[in-house]
């Protein structure tokens, strides 16, 4: 049987003008740590003014660098315990 011990929630704002998007995204761990991370998209002149696209791509962008960060932050408190260089982990 699987029980929930902890959850998530990430938080993402968005400012944007008729060219550009910009990404903000938080989340706050369990351990008190904050982690934040920025995407941002750019709509080439040609293309349609699709706010929701901008958004899509700005935000996945945050998101990817949030999981990094949340990587970086593994390998370190794997290596404080081992006392060891971990593996890198593969995404």
């Amino acid at each position: 049987m699987m029980h929930t011990a902890v959850g998530w929630h990430v938080e993402m704002e968005f400012s944007e003008d008729d060219q550009h998007t910009r990404a903000a995204a938080l989340v706050r761990l369990p351990d008190g740590t904050e982690v934040r991370a920025q995407g941002h998209a750019s709509r080439h002149h040609t293309d349609a003014n699709q706010p929701r696209v901008g958004e899509e791509i700005a935000g996945a962008r945050a998101l990817n660098e949030l999981a990094m960060q949340l990587l970086t932050k593994a390998h370190g408190e794997i290596d404080a315990v081992s006392g060891r260089t971990s593996h890198p982990i593969h995404v």
